[in-house]
Order: C-alpha cells, then structure tokens, then sequence
C-alpha cells in the first residue's frame, strides 16, 4: 500500500489557506467556549442558589425587625404619653397601655417604674410580684437599666429567662419630663417584654415549609457579640448568606443556608456540554463549508480586479481627453427638472460655484436674446422626439461679452426608468475673432499680472502683520513656529501682556491705547537682535522670538531691561501714561515633535504665572510650573466630578454666647470628602473651583445640607437658634440669587449670609444692593465675615447695615500678649455696638482669649478653644454631652 505524502512547500500552503486557518480558529474557539460556559454554569448555579437563600432570609429579616420594631414603638407611644401627663396612675396607665398594645400577643407585659421604682403594670394579673421593685437595688437589672438612663437612649436586652417561664427580650426605655426653666429631669423608666417564642413563630422562623436553616447572633442587640440564641452555630462557619436585623438600640446578625447544605453540581451539567457540542459542530462544519467557498471567491476577485484596473486606465484616459478638449458636460432630468453641470459647463457659462445654476432657466436666461427662441427650440424638438441633439448659440457673460457654443446631446432612460438628457458643450468662436481677442487679452493680461502680484505682495505683506504697529501678527508667528522646515527656528520666546492698559484705553480712549502700543513695540524692537522678531499677537499682547541661543541668565536681563523701560512714563496729549508689562518665557525644545507650538503653549503658562504673582516681573516656564498645572488641571476634573457626585459637605463650629457660654448658632463651613485624599479644607480647593466659576454652586450645595441637617437637628430635639453660611461674590452678583433660593425651607431669623470683608462694599454695584434687600424681606441676616483684613469701611457699614460683624483671626490671635492689637479689638467692638451690630470674634483658641473678648463687651465667641469643626452627627453628641461646658 503505497502511503500519499506531500511535500514541506506544499504542507505550509494547506496549512496556510484560510478555510483550514478557520476551521483551527473555530475548534480552539469552541473548546475555549466549552470550558468557559461549564465554569459560568457553575457560577450561575451558585448563584441562584444564594440568591434563593438570601430571598428567604430577607424575608424572614424582614418580618422580625418589622416586628420586634413595631413592638417597642408601641412603647415609645406610651412614653411619649408619660412625658407628658408624668402624674399618671395606674387605671390610665392601664387603659392607655391596653388601647396602645391592643390585641398585640407578643408583648408579654409593660411595666413602668417612676423614680426607677415600679410601681405601673400592664396587665397586672401574674405581674403582681413585679410591683415595688426597685431597679438601684436589683443586681440583675440594675446595669441595663442605669444603661438606658446612662445614655439617655432605649436599651434592648435578651433573649433572657423569665420568671414567669420562657424567654424574653426587653426593652427599657427611659422617660424625661420638662422642668419648667427649660431643661429636662428622668421621670424614671418603661419596661415592655416581648415573648420570644411568639416573636420567632410570627417572623416565620418556625415555618416547616422554610427551605433554609436560619442562625441568629448578637445578644443584648450587640452585633460584635458572636454568641448564637436561634439556631446552630456551625451555620455561620457554612459560607452562609449574611444579613443584619436592625433594632431600634442595636442590631443581630442573621444568617442562613440551604437545608442539606451547598451544592456545587448544576443539574443541567450534560445538557450543556452536549448544547456546546451541538453548537461547535453547527460552526465548524459552515465554516469549512464557507472556507472552500472562500478559496474560490478569492480566485474570482483576483479577476474582478484585473478588470476593474482596466476599467480605471480606460477611466482615466477618458478624463484626460476631456480636460484637455475643454469640453464641459451637462445633464438634465426630465423627471424632476433638475439640470446638473460640471466646472467647465460654469466656466463656459461664467457662472460661479457659488451660484445657483440647477435650474432649466440658469441655462435659458444666459443664451444671446437672439439666439434663445432657436436653441430652445432645437433643444425641446430633441427631447420631444428622443432623438440626438444638436445646437450652435451665443451666451452672453457677465462681462458683457459674447461666447459661441456648440451644443450635443442625447435622450435616454437609466436604469430606474428616469428620462435624462445628456451633452456636452464647447467654445467654438471663429479663429480671427479668437486671435484677436487673445492678443489683446495677452497684452491686457500682463498688465493684470503685475498689478495682481503687487496686489498679492501687498496683501500678503498685509495678513502676515499688524497695520498699527507694523510688527508680524499671530499668523506670521505661527507660520515661523509651525514650519519645522525652516533653516533657523526661534531658541526661545517671551510673550509680553502689558499691565494698566485696558485703564489707559478706557480712560483716555482709544487713540492713547493706540499710541501705547506703538511706543511699546518700538520698545521691544530696539531691546531685539538683528535676527530676533518682535510680533504682536493680540490686542495688547506682544512675543519676542530670540533666534540666537540665550542663556538663561541673558534671558532675564532682556526681560528686566523690558520691565524697566516699559515702566518709563509715556506723555499722550498733556497726560502722563504708566503701565506696565508681565513676560513669560519659555525655550525651545527641538526634541519634541511640535516644539514651536508648545513653546507658545509654555510663555503662555509662565505669563499666566508672572500675572498671578503680581504683575510687572516675568516668569520662566519649568516643569515644576508645568507638574502644577497639571496638578491643578486634576484638581479641576476632581472638583467637577465631585459636584456631580455630591462630594461637597458641611462641617459645623459652634458659635457661644460671650457671658453664658450656651451654643447661639453654628457656622457651616464647606468641606470636600475626597475619595482618596479624605476630607479637604476650602484652602486646597477653593482657588480653582473660583478659576472654574463653580464656588456658587458650592455654596448653594452647602447651603441646602446646611438646611436638611438643621432640620434634622430640630426632629431630635436639638435646638440651635442660627445657622450662618457663606456667600461668594459671584452669587451675590447674581440675578437669580433670589429664586435659586425658592425652593429651600428658610425660616425667617434662623439663617445669616457671611459677606466676605474682601469683596469691596464701597463699589455702588446695584444687583448686589437689589439681593440684599431682597434677602432682609426673606428673612436672611447679612454678616460680615473676616472684618479687619478687607476693605470695608465705616461708610459702607452704615450702608450696608449688617445684623453681625466677625473680627477675623489674624486680629483676635495676638490680643492675649499684645495690648495695642486688644485696643483695636476694643475699637471695633465699639464701632459694631455703636451701629447697633452684633460683634462675633472667630479664632478664639485659649480660655484667656474667652475672659478678655468677653470683659471687652464681645458678644458672640468661636474657635477651637471650645469645638474645631465638625460633622453634623459629631455635632449632635457634642451638644447633647455639653463638652463646652468641661473645658470651660
């Protein structure tokens, strides 16, 4: 038997062919698929079944917390109602207990004990022997109960043994009355005991249809303790599904797995392999089909393309004849009358680009008047007849001159069945008229070319430079950056913004702008190389491309010499003119691929930087400016995304009363809790949120927390009269200040707006008087925040009237050891009572500052002497502890 072979050049090309490559590809792929959707079953099963579980367990969850909640907020009912009618006995006691719990089973008893001594039961058969009892005196509830008086809070323990027989879980509650000053006295404590067993079987934990095994922990409500009371232990060492049952002082951990325990085998396991079996066939096999298919449509493309070339050829050799016989082709549908030429039919006609010629009448209204009644005549018999067209006409240019044109065309049908006429059209003026008007137009044509080369010189000259200076403008600049061409490019650059101009210009008008920018480039000219330009690039703002390397030590004194001839008065029309020039500079980096226009991009950075620092200086770019633009560019992206995910909160500090020292409002101060850098203070982020204009919006994000966690205060019973929040000068300058605050619950005489002392009051800016009087009608005091560091002055006080004014830090620090700066504090304070203002002091860090502000008549006093700012949940426990009134 003789065994076929083939040879290695004749293997490789089978191998190669892209039906067998397939054919691999599928098999890989479908083996690849096998495993992977064995392993996703696996996974889904896994799934399903947790979900199943953890769909029971919620529901169990649910009923129990449900339950035991509903309980003990019956409860909360009936000592609410103590609270208030604290001289109750034991028949109303009895008939409003029985009314509250009803035909509730699952509380056992309640049980009310005044001066922590029971002496109210609920119902009092079989309770009798809890009557008397004294919870001080009684070592088994004793602890609980001085807990929840302790703490102020309910307190749940359980489950526990009962006297009376099972289980129980029991919740204290202690019950405060008003004293008549105001503050609050323990009227003792309510004790309600809710059955377990009957807990358990109402929440489903006995149903024999459960087709989970449940495990509860955390005894006394006490999530950390591990210790199991429903179930069995081992459950939880199970990889169960977890939950927590949330109580009203606590909360258990709940567990639960499938009865049996897990499984980890899908019961559809070979019906899958065997789908993925199916599925790998129904690819591979097509694809070997469509891969033989493949090799044979490859053989007819080879073919289809050595036509199309020679379609090409043909096509293109049909062009060329064309654009050289001047010959211009037209179309005309005689369906939708729509004509259709190309760019020698317009040029024939003299008709622009730009013009509308799609019209039959763009043709017809450009024919000689004595030649229109023949052509179209000639041209509708053709179309009439369907058979070949043939015409000679005049048309007249917008000249005024006359061209002959020779018309052909056809009638025919297109594939759709649309009708189309077809021609072409060409100049067929005699040869003596053509002569003749090409000599003169030879002649004429010189002439026009000159003019139009001194025209296009000018006007080139023109676009490249400034008509008032004469220097290049932006365009030439960025002709000489951007061409990587060019023998010599520039080694660095200096872009020059001059200071106070926009004054000079506004004041004295355009024409001393005029004569400023004028003496300001000769100025930089005659501070220039031979080979260095000096362009002007914007309305007052100017580059120097050194061409010849500067160090950069040569570098600043070019900028210094600049700076300080610029600083030279100008004399314009019997006035004295003075401004100034910031300069940033960069050099040249020929590594990098657009170096020239980078090199803009850097002056540009370091003149932004020059300004910020004060103006009249200059700035090298360098990569530590650069590293801080980017980092302020990521700044700026994490605030954006921070405002759109609610990043921005507020933080509380407590402001005292001077002489009492009890909590008279709060300032909330603007915090942002960062996802990777934690909570911010306004210092890190507040400069770019102002360059990105979003500090009012910050400030109306605060504004509206600031309102939701008051109110939340006022629901828990913490009363804190003021809430002060600040305000930027972009929202005060804002129109729609008012409305924006429409729809905000603001009672009126609780909320104060600080104005910072740095946005200057004197300016008569009528939008910012027109909101605050809008402001005083809604209710909103006017603060004046960081007093002593801006630019108020008594005037403007007056005028603007505000309820309270804040000495800022700076000032309140060193009134301890300097008594010059504690008789400026005094003034101040003088200043504020004598205008019927409010004094505020903030920065107060010591005791000692407490006694002198309050001995010099300060009125309000905030600082870390008595609370740094703080989160709304600290501030609540803060104020409930009164941990003022230890330090102080």
């Amino acid at each position: 038997m003789r065994i076929p072979f083939f040879s290695r050049s004749e293997a490789g090309f089978i191998l190669s062919r892209p039906s067998v490559i397939a054919v691999g590809i599928a098999l890989a792929v479908t083996v690849v698929t096998g495993i992977f959707a064995e392993e996703q079953n696996r996974a889904v099963h896994r799934q399903s079944a947790r979900a199943a579980v953890s769909e029971q367990l919620g529901l169990v969850r649910a009923r129990l917390e449900g339950n035991i909640n509903s309980n003990l907020q019956l409860i909360r009912g009936l000592v609410a109602v103590i609270a208030t009618q604290p001289d109750i006995d034991q028949e109303q006691f009895g008939r409003i207990a029985g009314n509250l719990l009803g035909n509730q089973p699952q509380v056992r008893n309640v049980a009310a004990a005044p001066g922590l001594v029971v002496s109210l039961m609920y119902p009092i058969e079989g309770n009798e022997k809890a009557i008397g009892l004294d919870y001080r005196k009684n070592d088994q509830q004793r602890e609980a109960a001085l807990r929840a008086v302790g703490t102020g809070q309910m307190v749940l323990a359980g489950p526990v043994d009962l006297l009376q027989g099972g289980q129980g879980f029991i919740g204290r509650f202690p019950v405060f009355v008003e004293n008549p000053d105001g503050t609050d006295r323990l009227w003792g404590l309510v004790s309600a005991v809710v059955d377990v067993e009957r807990l358990y079987a109402d929440s489903g934990l006995y149903d024999p249809n459960l087709s989970v095994d449940i495990a509860i922990s955390g005894r006394d409500a006490a999530a950390s303790d591990t210790t199991v009371f429903f179930g069995r232990p081992e459950i939880f060492a199970d990889d169960p599904v977890v939950s927590e049952v949330s109580l009203p002082a606590g909360r258990w951990r709940i567990s639960a797995v499938p009865r049996g325990g897990w499984s980890d085998m899908p019961e559809n396991v070979w019906v899958v392999r065997l789908v993925i079996l199916a599925g790998g066939l129904l690819v591979i096999v097509p694809i070997l089909i469509a891969g033989q298919l493949y090799d044979q449509r490859r053989t007819h493309i080879k073919e289809m393309r050595l036509r199309q070339d020679e379609m090409e050829r043909l096509s293109q050799r049909l062009k060329l004849a064309l654009d050289t016989s001047k010959i211009g082709i037209w179309e005309f549908n005689l369906d939708t009358n729509v004509l259709t030429w190309d760019s020698r039919m317009r040029e024939l006609y003299d008709i622009p680009e730009s013009a509308e010629a799609s019209q039959y009448r763009s043709w017809s209204e450009c024919l000689h008047p004595d030649d229109r009644e023949q052509a179209e005549r000639e041209y509708w018999a053709a179309v009439e007849t369907g058979g070949m067209y043939h015409s000679e006409f005049r048309v007249i240019l917008t000249d005024g001159s006359i061209r002959w044109i020779r018309a052909i065309g056809a009638v025919h049908n297109d594939v759709r069945g649309q009708r189309y006429i077809v021609g072409v059209n060409w100049d067929v003026s005699s040869d003596i008229q053509l002569k003749t008007r090409l000599m003169t137009a030879k002649q004429n044509a010189e002439v026009r070319n000159r003019e139009l080369e001194d025209a296009r010189s000018q006007m080139e000259h023109n676009s490249l430079h400034d008509s008032l200076t004469g220097l290049p403008n932006r365009r030439f600049v960025d002709q000489q950056l951007l061409d990587r061409g060019a023998e010599k490019a520039p080694t660095a650059l200096l872009h020059i913004d001059l200071d106070r101009f926009k004054h000079i210009n506004d004041t004295l008008g355009h024409a001393a702008g005029d004569a400023m920018l004028v003496h300001a480039a000769s100025v930089l000219k005659a501070n220039t190389g031979a080979d260095d330009f000096v362009a002007r690039i914007g309305g007052d703002e100017f580059v120097i491309a050194v061409m010849e390397p500067m160090s950069q030590c040569d570098l600043s004194a070019l900028a210094g010499r600049i700076i300080e001839e610029m600083r030279h008065p100008v004399p314009f029309e019997n006035h004295e003119c003075r401004f100034g020039v910031s300069i940033g500079i960069a050099k040249a980096d020929r590594c990098l691929e657009d170096f020239g226009q980078r090199m803009l991009i850097d002056a540009d950075i370091a003149l932004y930087r020059a300004k910020s620092n004060g103006r009249n200086r200059f700035e090298f770019f360098s990569d530590t400016l650069k590293a801080e633009i980017v980092r302020n560019k990521q700044v700026a992206d994490d605030i954006l995304s921070g405002l759109e995910r609610q990043e921005f909160l507020p933080y509380f500090q407590p402001q005292f009363d001077a002489r009492t020292l009890k909590i008279v409002g709060v300032e909330a101060l603007a915090r942002w809790a960062h996802p990777d850098k934690g909570v911010l203070t306004p210092d890190v982020f507040l400069k770019i949120a102002d360059e990105l204009n979003v500090v009012p919006l910050i400030d109306r994000t605060i504004l509206e927390q600031a309102l939701w966690q008051k109110m939340r205060w006022d629901a828990v019973g913490i009363s804190i009269p003021r809430l002060s929040v600040n305000v930027s000068a972009g929202r005060l300058h804002d129109t729609d200040l008012m409305s924006s605050l429409d729809g905000l619950s603001i009672e009126p005489g609780t909320v104060s707006f600080e104005l910072l002392e740095s946005i200057f009051l004197d300016e008569g800016d009528e939008t910012i008087t027109a909101n605050f009087e809008r402001l005083r009608d809604k209710g909103i005091d006017i603060e004046i925040d960081d007093f002593g560091t801006g630019y108020a002055s008594i005037v403007s006080l007056i005028h603007l009237n505000p309820a309270r004014l804040k000495i800022d830090r700076q000032l309140i620090t060193p009134i301890v050891h300097s008594e010059s700066q504690r008789r400026l504090v005094a003034s101040i304070i003088d200043i504020g009572q004598s205008l019927g203002i409010k004094v505020v002091a903030e920065g107060v860090e010591t005791m000692e500052h407490v006694a002198i502000l309050r001995d010099l008549g300060c009125d309000k006093l905030q600082g870390y002497a008595f609370a740094a700012p703080m989160s709304s949940a600290e501030l609540i426990q803060f104020v409930r502890e009164e941990r003022w009134r230890k330090v102080a």
